[in-house]
Formats: structure tokens, sequence, C-alpha cells
């Protein structure tokens, strides 16, 4: 993968951090060339204990969009996540 490509998403996941702040939520990218496709891997804690993990793909048709459509995909994937989660733990509240 192109190094302009592993920067952009070092940006995206710095970009949706900032904009989830949520203390709960850890975000970590892999373009490693082992990974095939470049991912975000979405770590949820509940309560301090109950950990979540979710893996966001971003394929080859989402690499030319603007960072911040990026970001807006990804944040989207991020809570659509947390909700389902929520949903589980809280039974629906």
């Amino acid at each position: 993968m192109e190094g302009g490509m592993k920067e952009k998403l070092e940006r995206l996941a710095e970009e949706v951090q900032k904009n989830m702040a949520n203390p709960d939520v850890d975000i970590d990218v892999c373009f490693d060339e082992a990974c095939g496709v470049p991912y975000l891997t979405v770590r949820y804690v509940v309560e301090g204990h109950s950990v979540h993990e979710k893996r966001i793909d971003i394929d080859k048709e989402y690499w030319e969009k603007d960072l911040k459509d990026l970001a807006n995909f990804v944040a989207f994937q991020i809570e659509q996540f947390m909700e389902e989660i929520d949903s589980v733990e809280y039974g629906g509240e």
C-alpha cells in the first residue's frame, strides 16, 4: 500500500477518535500487507469491564474519498456498533 494511504488512515483514526470524544472507544489502524484490506479495529469498553471489538474494513472504493466523508462513514459504523452493544448490555434501555 502506498505511503499516502497509510498517512490518510492514520489521520482518519485520529479524526474519528477526536470526533467521537468517547473515552470508552479505542481505535487502531491496520495497513500491514498481511492484513489485505486496510481496516480499523474499534474497541468499546462498557462499564470498564466488558470489551467488545469490531473490524471496519476500508475497501478500495473508499480510498479516494475525502477524509471528512470517510470519517463520517466510520463514525456512523462505530455509532451503530455501540448502539448494538448497549442494547445487549442494558436490555434495550
